[in-house]
């Protein structure tokens, strides 16, 4: 079972580095792993589970930041409009993007991240992604909001950016270009 002691922090060099390919059909090991990503993310979702092995609240996670190279992440929320999402990706890539923008209004968390970081975090309004799942099978997700805000910063943690590199540090709460808060 994955725990927050498994989730590397800020200044461990996975963070920074871009993650590798992954073959597919993907490996046992590789769909073990999305699969227990999976579990740790409604583990922590889940009140009495993530108080007894102290669990901070996650609605995704991304391979490098349990110290693994690999192009994996997994995503585990409901959308501001109760739509459920749960996905576990192999090399997931954006294949178009608005735009528009949009950024949380109140800003962005990490679970690799133990201080609060003030300031908006630009995102496109909408992108497609397209991935494979953990059955191997191809998914093409067409995303808005919320839940296109959470696939970018995870899409991101296999490219070596963390979500405060987006957050302008003169002004860290002008409001971006051409974009809308959600709330």
């Amino acid at each position: 079972m994955i725990t927050m002691e498994d989730i590397v922090r800020e200044g461990h060099p996975s963070l920074t580095a871009v993650a590798e390919e992954v073959s597919v059909p993907i490996s046992d090991e590789d769909k073990h792993l999305l699969e227990e990503m999976l579990t740790f993310l409604k583990n922590s979702q889940n009140e009495e589970i993530a108080e007894k092995y102290s669990l901070r609240p996650g609605v995704g996670l991304a391979a490098p930041q349990l110290g693994i190279n690999k192009r994996l992440i997994a995503v585990h929320f409901d959308d501001l409009n109760g739509k459920h999402y749960s996905y576990g990706m192999v090399n997931p890539k954006i294949i178009s993007h608005s735009v528009e923008k949009a950024y949380l209004a109140g800003g962005e968390g990490c679970l690799s991240v133990d201080r609060n970081v003030e300031g908006y975090v630009p995102r496109y309004a909408r992108i497609t992604v397209k991935a494979t799942d953990q059955n191997g099978e191809t998914v093409k997700l067409r995303l808005k909001g919320y839940a296109a805000i959470v696939v970018q910063h995870e899409i991101d943690h296999l490219n070596g950016i963390m979500f405060y590199d987006h957050i302008n540090n003169e002004t860290p709460y002008a409001v971006p270009d051409n974009a809308k808060p959600i709330e």
